[in-house]
C-alpha cells in the first residue's frame, strides 16, 4: 500500500491501543458466562476452572514461543495472523455446545492472545509519541486492565439483557477483530525482517544472578496477586450466585470489573514510586481487602463485598507493580526477556493452578469454605510479601517504567510491559 495511505505516528499509536483494548475485552468476556454454561451443561466447578485454566496455559505457551516473532518477521504479519485467529476463537464460542468445544475455543483464544500480546505491546512502544517516552508502557498497562473491566461488564450486560446470551457477545467480538485487522493495514510497519525467527521459538526462562534475591523476595507477592486474579476470573461470578445469591449476570460481571478496575487505579496511584513503597502499600491493601471480602461473604453483605473487592484490586495493582519494579532494573537489557519469561511461568502457574484446585475442592467443602481457605492463603502470602520489604534493604530508586496488568503478567519489550493478559 502506498505510504500516503498510512496513518501518521500518533493516530496509528491510538489505533493499536484500541486493538489491545479489544483483545483484553475478549479475554474477560467468557467469565460472566461460566455460570450459564455450567447451568446448561451441568458440569462441576472443577471442570469450570479447567476451562478457565486452559486459556492461561495456551497463552503462556504462545508468549514463551511465538511471543518474540515480531522482532524477526515484523510486527504486522504476527498481528494479522493472531487477530484473525482470535476472530476464529470467537466464532468457536458461538457454536460451542458442550465442554469439549468450549475447551477448544478457550485454548485457541489463549494462544491467539499470547501471540498478539508481544506484537501489540512492542508496536505501542515503537509508535509512542517522541514527546511522551513512557506513554507506551502506561497504555499497555491501562488498556489491559481497562479492557478486562469493560469486557466483564459489557459481557455481563449482554448476557443478562441481550438476545442469544451465549452467542451475541462473541459474534460482536469476531466482527470487531476483523475490523481491527482491516484497520491495521493503515498502521506503518515498525520492525524490519531479520534472521533468527526459528531460534526465537525456543522458550527461554532464567533469572539472572543479580536479580535472584529480589526475584525470590517478590515470589510471594507474585503468587498472591495472580492467585487472587485466577479466583476472581474463574469463580467470581459463581461466588456472587452461590454465596451472595445474586442471580443477575451483570452483577457477576461487576465482580470482575470491580477487582480489575481497582488494579488499574492501584498501578496508576503508585506509578513512579519506589518499588518498596508500592509493595508495602499494595501488600497491606491486598491482605485487608481479601480478609474483608471473606468477612463480607460470611455476612452475606453485597455492598461490603464490592467495597472490599475494590480494595483487594487496589492492592493487586500496586503489589504487582512493586514486585515487577523491584526485579526488572536488576537484569541487563540482554537478559530481560529471559527474566520476564520466568515471571510469566511463575505468574501463570499461580493464575491457573490454585483456581483449578479450588474448583475441584468446592463441591466437597462448599464454595464459601473453599473461598475462605483460598483467601486466607492469599492474605498470608501478601503479609509475607510485606514482611520481606522490612527484612531486606533494597535501593530506594524509582521503579522502572513498567505498568501492572492483572489479566496477564508483564512482558519485557524495552519499556513495554503489557497481561493476560493477560495479557
Amino acid at each position: 500500500m502506498p505510504n500516503s495511505r498510512r496513518l501518521t505516528r500518533t493516530p496509528a499509536f491510538w489505533l493499536v491501543a484500541a486493538a489491545l483494548l479489544l483483545l483484553t475485552f475478549a479475554a474477560a468476556a467468557p467469565s460472566p458466562l461460566y455460570v450459564v454454561y455450567q447451568a446448561a451443561w451441568g458440569f462441576s466447578s472443577g471442570t469450570l476452572t479447567v476451562i478457565f485454566a486452559v486459556y492461561a496455559v495456551f497463552l503462556l505457551l504462545a508468549l514463551t514461543t511465538v511471543g518474540r516473532l515480531s522482532d524477526f518477521l515484523g510486527r504486522k504479519p504476527l498481528l494479522y495472523g493472531s487477530l484473525l485467529l482470535e476472530a476464529g476463537a470467537m466464532l468457536l464460542f458461538t457454536t460451542a455446545d458442550g465442554v469439549g468445544p468450549l475447551l477448544v475455543a478457550r485454548a485457541v483464544q489463549g494462544f491467539a492472545t499470547g501471540a498478539a500480546t508481544g506484537a501489540l505491546s512492542a508496536t505501542l512502544v515503537d509508535l509512542q509519541p517522541q514527546r511522551s517516552p513512557g506513554l507506551g508502557a502506561l497504555i499497555n498497562g491501562v488498556a489491559s486492565t481497562l479492557g478486562l473491566a469493560v469486557g466483564a461488564f459489557g459481557s455481563g450486560l449482554l448476557v443478562q439483557y441481550g438476545p442469544a446470551p451465549r452467542v451475541l457477545v462473541f459474534a460482536l467480538l469476531a466482527a470487531g477483530f476483523l475490523l481491527a485487522v482491516a484497520a491495521l493495514t493503515l498502521v506503518p510497519e515498525t520492525a524490519e525482517r531479520r534472521p533468527g525467527a526459528l531460534a526465537s521459538l525456543v522458550p527461554r526462562a532464567r533469572v539472572p544472578r543479580p536479580a535472584r534475591r529480589a526475584f525470590l523476595a517478590a515470589t510471594p507477592a507474585l503468587i498472591a496477586v495472580w492467585s487472587l486474579g485466577g479466583l476472581y476470573l474463574s469463580l467470581g461470578p459463581s461466588l456472587a450466585v452461590g454465596v451472595l445469591h445474586l442471580r443477575n449476570h451483570l452483577v457477576g460481571g461487576l465482580v470482575i470489573t470491580t477487582m480489575t478496575a481497582g488494579g488499574t487505579l492501584g498501578s496508576l496511584l503508585l506509578r513512579g514510586r519506589p518499588a518498596r513503597t508500592a509493595l508495602r502499600f499494595g501488600s497491606t491493601a491486598l491482605a485487608l481487602g481479601v480478609l474483608g471480602t471473606l468477612a463480607a461473604l460470611g455476612a452475606h453483605s453485597t455492598p461490603f463485598f464490592f467495597a472490599m473487592t475494590a480494595l483487594a484490586g487496589l492492592g493487586f495493582g500496586a503489589t504487582f507493580l512493586g514486585a515487577l519494579s523491584g526485579v526488572a532494573p536488576l537484569a541487563a537489557p540482554a537478559e530481560r526477556a529471559e527474566l520476564f519469561a520466568a515471571v510469566y511461568v511463575l505468574s501463570y502457574l499461580a493464575f491457573s493452578a490454585p483456581a483449578v484446585v479450588a474448583g475441584f475442592t468446592s463441591p466437597h467443602l462448599g464454595l464459601l469454605t473453599t473461598a475462605t481457605g483460598y483467601g486466607v492463603a492469599v492474605a498470608c502470602l501478601a503479609l509475607l510479601s510485606l514482611a520481606t520489604t522490612f527484612a531486606r534493604t533494597p535501593a530506594a530508586a524509582p521503579p522502572a517504567p513498567v505498568a501492572a496488568a492483572p489479566v496477564r503478567p508483564a512482558e519485557a519489550r524495552g519499556a513495554a510491559c503489557p497481561a493476560a493478559e493477560g495479557r
